[in-house]
Formats: C-alpha cells, structure tokens, sequence
C-alpha cells in the first residue's frame, strides 16, 4: 500500500502526523476551538509548535477547557497558579495576555454574534487555497494577517501580530497552505 504524501514539516513526531491529518487547514467554527488556537498560537511566539502540542492537553486543564467566560474571569491568584504550573509555558505576559484576550474574544463574539463570523470575515467567509509546491513557497504572513492582527491590535487583542494570525489561520483552515502534492490538500472544483 502506498504512504501518504504529507508536508514535510510533520513528519518528525507522531503528533505532529496526527495534529497535520486531522486538524491544521480544516475549516474550523466552533467558538470554543478557535478561542484554543488563539491562545496556543499566542503561547507559540518565540517557541515551536512542536512544544506547544505537546502540552496542549495540560493547556486544557490550565485554561479551563479553552472556555473563553472562565478565562476572562482568571484573576492574579490564578495567574500565580498558572506561573507555577510546569505543565504549560510558563511566561507572564503570554498567561496574562490569554486572560486579556479572553475578555476582547467575548466582546467580538457580542458585537459580531460570533467570533466566528468576525475572523471568517477576513477570508469572506470561505477558505483561500494557496497553491504551494514546497514548504519554503509558504509565508510567514499576509496582508490579511496584516489587516486581522491590526483590527485585533485595536480591539485590544495582544500577542496578536501578524505571524501568530497567519499560523492562528492555517490552523483554523481560513488558509490551506497545505503543499500541493499533499493527501490533504483541499482539491479545487
């Protein structure tokens, strides 16, 4: 039986395999989803994806399941907590940027109905399909990761440049960067 052709940036770690067949570049909407992408792209600034999966699950516990109301409620107790909890990554600004965050997140989701409804919006509400022969053919960034990290800059979002908004879209699928040649690669009708 013939193996998969994946991007080549998974194929290290099995769960990089798992996250890359299952998750990175399927359209997402659940609310709470993509809240989780939103912190763990923030908490990624500076790191690799790669650690960051690899607590992802202790991510969950610490953030209340990503339940965006109990974050925006984390008060400094809870951030001393979370600076002790060896589970996570454990960096002040990027704890207490989550709690910020958590707090614009539900004032989108009042203002818009949605979050979802709010960041499609940056794509018209369906996916780009980026053509992409090699994995040194996908940027960093976009002018629309430009134009969502400067609206969320104004909203109040941190932690919120132009590249964790470009990897928040790849994984969220708004992009699928997904190289060509790729099982996953979402075909064009």
């Amino acid at each position: 039986m013939k193996e998969k052709v994946r991007c080549s940036w998974c194929l290290k770690e099995p769960i990089y395999i798992q996250y890359h067949d299952a998750e990175w570049g399927m359209p997402l909407h659940n609310e709470q989803k993509l809240f989780e992408f939103l912190v763990l792209e923030s908490f990624q600034a500076g790191l690799s994806w790669l650690t960051v999966l690899k607590k992802r699950d202790n991510f969950r516990k610490a953030f209340a399941g990503f339940d965006a109301q109990k974050v925006s409620k984390f008060n400094e107790n809870k951030v001393a907590a979370l600076m002790q909890d060896a589970g996570i990554i454990r960096n002040r600004l990027k704890i207490e940027a989550a709690i910020n965050n958590a707090k614009c997140f539900l004032a989108i989701q009042k203002e818009f109905g949605s979050f979802d409804k709010y960041v499609w919006g940056f794509v018209g509400g369906k996916p780009i399909i980026n053509k992409r022969k090699t994995m040194k053919d996908i940027p960093a960034t976009s002018a629309i990761s430009d134009a969502m990290s400067k609206d969320m800059g104004l909203r109040g979002f941190k932690f919120r440049g132009s590249t964790i908004c470009y990897a928040f879209m790849q994984a969220a699928g708004m992009v699928d960067d997904h190289v060509d040649d790729c099982w996953r690669k979402t075909k064009k009708k």
